[in-house]
């Protein structure tokens, strides 16, 4: 297997988290006796840094050439605390998805049997819980035009805009998905209020004819809100616009326990992405206490989606329970002794050769 993996670690923690999944990614080498190139490239305050740009072209055409981009994270405290600075590490991520085409962003939402009570949810609600969630990455309010202020700086407007191809082609994906699981998607939108939204309803309606054995499902996002949080097992696959999807889907995320559980995989027309929903959490950086666990469950969604390997995928999730089970797992999730980063990625590394 000639494979090509671009490693994007990033800012903060992303270095330490993306280290722990490339040592599983290379205990699945040993396993299988395949072999991955690994092309490193600077994205975010790391590449502003060095280059000026935080998505460098010479990142791109690495990304460009490669199977899949294994990612860690972007932020930096030096960005977000001056209102004034006009390149920042987040204009790297706009610029890597619209650049690779990556217009769906898949967040598997799933608890750990062992860390229900970690949830600030009652464990009935949250034990068994097991939905993914479909944002649309390329469109929406994030990239509309025109955006901007007036000129005595009182006044400021954003633009959502979304054409029928973009709603279509995401939705046609959460029913392929709902096929794979239990056949049902749940289309979030507030098409009561929104002209896009109604373009949303209309579009996923009339493609949902191609897919009758997929229940279908509309809901005002302000009631997903609330269900997300009150009835979560009721959901399957959910698709839905991009800002809604961004907000739903951090919600979502601590229905796990923990921030740092989680895994996304970001599909796109050119190569696809595979990153912890977490972001780059600067205090704990370079102090061996951030979950890897993120990383490496992004880790085995890229052997599912992007290289053709789902049994590595299902591997990774079981050495993943295996170790949470065995109490070896860092401060967030730890119900004892808590262990550091790097040893928590050894341990499911040795769990996989």
């Amino acid at each position: 297997m000639n494979k090509r993996i671009a490693v994007l670690a990033g800012d903060g923690i992303g270095p330490e988290v993306v280290e722990q999944a490339l040592k599983a990614v290379k205990a699945i080498e040993k396993r299988f006796g395949c072999q991955f190139e690994y092309a490193p490239a600077l994205v975010g305050a790391v590449a502003i840094e060095q280059t000026g740009n935080p998505y460098p072209d010479e990142t791109h055409e690495i990304c460009m050439r490669s199977d899949a981009v294994l990612f860690g994270a972007i932020g930096d405290p030096k960005y977000d605390n001056d209102p004034a600075a006009k390149v920042r590490p987040e204009q790297g991520l706009l610029a890597m998805r619209k650049k690779l085409g990556l217009y769906a962003n898949i967040r598997p939402i799933t608890t750990f049997k062992s860390l229900v009570h970690k949830s600030p949810l009652k464990p009935e609600l949250v034990d068994g819980v097991d939905f993914m969630v479909l944002r649309e990455l390329t469109g929406g309010i994030y990239f509309g035009e025109p955006r901007g202020r007036s000129e005595n700086g009182l006044t400021a407007f954003d633009t959502c805009t979304y054409q029928r191809y973009e709603v279509e082609r995401i939705a046609r994906l959460a029913f392929e998905y709902a096929r794979q699981r239990r056949q049902k998607v749940t289309a979030v939108d507030k098409a009561n209020i929104l002209a896009t939204s109604r373009l949303w309803r209309e579009t996923v309606r009339q493609l949902h004819a191609e897919y009758p054995d997929v229940s279908l499902e509309f809901m005002f996002v302000d009631n997903a809100a609330m269900q997300i949080v009150t009835f979560p097992k009721k959901f399957d696959v959910v698709v839905t616009e991009n800002m809604f999807g961004d907000i739903l889907t951090d919600e979502a995320s601590v229905i796990t326990g923990s921030l740092g559980l989680l895994p996304s995989a970001s599909v796109g027309i050119h190569t696809s992405v595979f990153e912890p929903v977490h972001g780059s959490y600067p205090q704990a950086a370079g102090k061996d206490i951030a979950n890897p666990l993120g990383a490496i469950l992004s880790a085995a969604l890229m052997f599912e989606y992007a290289l053709g390997m789902p049994e590595a995928g299902q591997l990774i999730r079981e050495a993943c329970e295996q170790s949470i089970a065995q109490g070896i797992a860092t401060t967030d999730i730890a119900a004892g002794k808590a262990c550091g980063t790097s040893e928590v990625g050894d341990r499911i590394a040795s769990c996989l050769v």
